[in-house]
């Protein structure tokens, strides 16, 4: 991937150079032109178009974002009451991830998200304990985390 925006990057300046146009809207278009010649060569480079891994990491920063205000909404919801009705809990989950990078990813993710906590991941790298500030159900809580940050990280790493 980086090979490919490093190379999109010298295609764009070659652009400027032969317009003769070294301002930034002649960097766009040439980043722009780079980006179609690439598209258009993509089955010779090993790894996949960038931009599909790109547009991923931007949708799991939406996502993030998404999650982020909501989940703020919900604490501040609990706060606000005037008689405090949660039900704190640990839950183990089970993630199908493997590397290094993509746990932390997760374990950050969980952790920023106001009322959740990752506090342990275990010596296989197969479950994180996750402390939550209302578990009404595990399961559903399982399935959130799944469906949303899981699938994200994986559309980005792999």
């Amino acid at each position: 991937m980086a090979f490919q925006i490093v190379l999109n990057a010298l295609l764009a300046i070659i652009w400027m150079l032969l317009a003769n146009d070294p301002t930034v809207v002649g960097f766009v278009v040439g980043y722009a032109i780079g980006m179609l010649f690439l598209f258009a060569l993509r089955r010779f480079f090993k790894e996949p178009f960038y931009l599909r891994k790109v547009w991923a990491t931007f949708k799991l920063l939406a996502l993030f974002a998404k999650e982020l205000v909501l989940s703020n909404i919900a604490v501040i919801g609990h706060i606000l009451r005037p008689r405090l009705n949660v039900r704190p809990g640990v839950f183990a989950y089970r993630t199908e991830l493997r590397s290094d990078w993509e746990i932390t990813i997760l374990s950050c993710l969980i952790t920023l998200t106001p009322g959740t906590l990752t506090l342990e991941v275990s010596p296989d790298q197969g479950t994180l304990y996750i402390h939550a500030i209302d578990i009404r159900d595990a399961d559903e809580l399982k399935a959130q985390i799944k469906g949303t940050f899981e699938r994200a990280i994986r559309e980005v790493t792999r």
